[in-house]
């Protein structure tokens, strides 16, 4: 079986995505996913103290050996299940569902083009962000070999992936390259990661001087994927998963109180609870159009799911810290960091431009999700 391997200078065959056809059954089904009872008591046994980069990408590498961190294909079935595990995973840390989820996506992205061998490599991130004057250019080598050279910017979990799926620009068409990061021609700086929101995700400038990778799929694969969008609307799940579990925060300060029906409180807790139902029906919505028609473009479920997820939870975070008070922000660690952390992964969303690309899709489009009448799924 063809892989990329710490020394790939020795490797014979390349992965020949493009030449032949692979098996590309659902790597969860082929796999074991345990269950996400089983991932709920594993995460239960994470406690992060700090803001270390190192500890969350601990984490991963037990999820990943308890067989945690091979979901379910979205599209096959069982999307929602997918999402669940990502939201459980946001709940514990978002710093930690930041590498879970890309290492996820990238399983499933090699998986849908065709390089399904390569899932077993090792601990993957996806590295998608594209400044248009901070490219990362590839040059032919040979078959479907390709030499890399420019710096990638916001790569999350640089120090702690083997491997990593990367974008780049192959005489002026984009790519993706699949690149083994132990090469000596790969250099990893997280010095310019400032944040304190996000703090342990690793994430680095990742320069490459003629590093050698594999090229994953023809010329403009990644985006033109239908589960790109489908990865895409898993973000929303995973920003949440997060929300979830700061609305139930809520909930139990509220219910501890000597005095839980205060009106001002309840009144918060009220409005928090037709917050997250929404999204949460949007989101099993979203999934279960995805399972109905896979290959559809899932632009419109993507973005309406991040566009409701993101307006929610700055709605909630608001909500919540009037209700709480400072205390939790100064003596409970997790919520201080889930504060913290939740509103600088929200920003991954482009805002208005998502929301007028989001419009757009309306205006050839029909409005028959705006109806309660049964449409079988046909609807964007």
């Amino acid at each position: 079986m063809s892989e990329i391997d710490s020394h790939p200078e020795r490797v014979t065959t390349a992965p020949r995505t493009r030449s032949r056809r692979r098996d590309t059954a659902n790597a969860a089904d082929t796999a074991t996913f345990s269950d996400i009872a089983a991932l709920r008591r594993m995460l239960a046994t994470f406690h992060f103290e700090d803001e270390r980069a190192e500890d969350r990408a601990a984490a991963l590498r037990t999820l990943h050996e308890q067989g945690l961190a091979c979901l379910p294909l979205p599209g096959r079935g069982r999307t929602l299940e997918r999402w669940a595990a990502l939201a459980a995973v946001a709940a514990c840390d978002l710093a930690l569902v930041k590498l879970y989820e890309g290492h996820t996506d990238a399983l499933t992205i090699l998986t849908e083009l065709g390089a399904h061998p390569l899932v077993a490599t090792g601990i993957w991130g996806v590295w998608a962000a594209d400044p248009p004057r901070q490219r990362v250019i590839a040059t032919p080598d040979r078959d479907d070999r390709v030499r890399l050279d420019g710096m990638k910017p916001w790569c999350s979990g640089g120090p702690s992936c083997s491997h990593a799926l990367v974008t780049a620009w192959l005489n002026g068409d984009p790519i993706l390259v699949a690149i083994d990061l132990a090469q000596p021609s790969v250099t990893i700086d997280g010095h310019r990661w400032q944040a304190l929101g996000m703090a342990a995700t690793g994430t680095s400038d990742v320069t490459f001087e003629r590093s050698l990778g594999w090229q994953i799929g023809p010329a403009d694969a990644y985006l033109a994927r239908p589960g790109f969008w489908h990865g895409g609307a898993g973000i929303a799940a995973c920003w949440f998963g997060s929300l979830e579990a700061i609305a139930r925060a809520l909930h139990a300060g509220i219910a501890g109180r000597a005095d839980p029906r205060d009106p001002h409180a309840i009144a918060h807790l009220g409005a928090v609870d037709a917050r997250i139902s929404e999204v949460a029906a949007l989101l099993r919505e979203t999934a279960a159009a995805i399972d109905r028609a896979p290959r559809t473009d899932a632009r419109a479920w993507a973005l309406r799911a991040r566009l409701s997820v993101e307006a929610a939870a700055f709605d909630i975070i608001e909500r919540t810290g009037r209700v709480l008070g400072p205390m939790p922000f100064c003596g409970d660690r997790w919520f201080a960091r889930a504060m913290a952390d939740l509103p600088v992964f929200l920003r991954q969303s482009h805002a208005e431009r998502d929301a007028a690309v989001l419009a757009d899709t309306l205006i050839a489009g029909d409005l028959a999700h705006w109806s309660l009448e049964p449409t079988g799924g046909a609807h964007a």
